[in-house]
């Protein structure tokens, strides 16, 4: 069931552009940054790359088939790309499901910075034993920084997040699984702040890079719903190491952290960022390692945030790239990775390489 946020109007086929788009860029260019107003945005053309406009088409046929909503592509920080498809406009939100983890990851990155917490302290130690079903002494294992990994040892074959949901399965860090409980993080937070969630994050995150959109309650989850620009401008924060137009939002050695391999159970990911590159990579709800790359056709050095029915926030440094899409399940239903990532980047590559 899809999350009941849609209240923004839809309208035809839609792709915009900005009309002080250039065809010439310097090759060392300045990294831009949209003014927080909303109201433009610089871009770029594809051939000013030297990007393979012969083949655009193709990847957007393949975008709107597969059920997109929106695709946005960035290079260093100018829209390159901008499309929406199926009745989305560039005025309409829509959820971010799972790859919103990473706004979660990023605002716990401030409050440490601000030493309202530490990751490494228990997550006891900020709103109170009892919040899993765990005996104490394995509940008191569980630091934050087990919850931005994912290795918090709870049962993740039941995704609530109520006491009696967060069974005890193994000693926090020794195993990795894929679970809702990370959304405690955003407890932590309010605790520690005497602040609600919305109002840490909306002061210390979304208002600071322009961006537009809400949480919204979703099943057992809290998500995140705005426009493709508005996901476009977090994923420039990040390509930039937490840095918003000279202004350091969260600093620059927790971003490192954050899209590293965080723990040796899966090396494919980071802070709640999932990482290309790596030699093996674990997905969710299995225990099985995948031998090789997380998405084969993607560049090593990618990090990205995925959320079900294929929401994607692409960040490649190596190429100054931030890519958006946005939509419907490309062909089913899927936690986050799927199938479509890697034709994906068949289609991207053909254009960019």
């Amino acid at each position: 069931m899809k999350p009941l946020f849609f209240f923004f109007a839809c309208f035809a086929i839609f792709s915009c552009s900005s009309p002080d788009e250039t065809t010439e860029q310097p090759i060392n260019e300045t990294m831009y940054f949209p003014p927080n107003d909303a109201t433009t945005w610089e871009t770029k053309t594809a051939s000013s790359l030297g990007w393979n406009e012969n083949n655009v088409p193709d990847l957007l046929d393949y975008l709107e088939q597969k059920n997109s909503k929106s695709f946005i592509v960035l290079h260093n920080g100018k829209i390159v790309m901008e499309h929406y498809f199926n009745g989305h406009t560039a005025n309409t939100a829509w959820y971010w499901a799972s790859a919103g983890k990473t706004l979660t990851t990023a605002v716990v990155g401030i409050a440490e910075q601000e030493n309202f917490i530490n990751t490494n302290n228990k997550v006891s130690d900020y709103i109170g034993t009892g919040w899993t079903n765990a005996p104490l002494a394995k509940e008191n294992l569980i630091t934050c920084k087990h919850l931005l990994t994912m290795t918090s040892g709870l049962d993740d074959t039941n995704q609530g997040i109520e006491p009696i949901d967060l069974e005890y399965i193994a000693d926090a860090g020794t195993r990795w699984a894929y679970h809702n409980v990370y959304v405690k993080l955003q407890d932590v937070v309010a605790s520690a702040t005497s602040q609600t969630w919305d109002t840490y994050f909306n002061t210390k995150l979304k208002n600071p890079i322009g961006m537009t959109g809400a949480w919204f309650q979703s099943g057992n989850n809290r998500v995140y719903g705005s426009t493709a620009r508005s996901m476009a401008r977090f994923g420039l924060l990040t390509l930039n190491q937490g840095n918003w137009n000279g202004t350091q939002i969260v600093n620059s050695t927790y971003f490192n952290l954050s899209t590293n391999t965080s723990q040796n159970l899966n090396l494919a990911y980071g802070y709640m960022w999932w990482l290309n590159g790596k030699s093996s990579y674990r997905l969710p709800q299995t225990q099985l390692q995948f031998n090789g790359k997380l998405i084969p056709n993607a560049p090593n050095d990618m990090y990205c945030a995925l959320g079900k029915d294929d929401q994607k926030l692409y960040v490649i440094p190596s190429k100054k790239l931030v890519i958006i899409r946005m939509g419907d399940e490309a062909d089913s239903a899927t936690f986050g990775l799927s199938d479509f990532d890697n034709t994906l980047w068949e289609k991207i590559n053909a254009v960019i390489n």
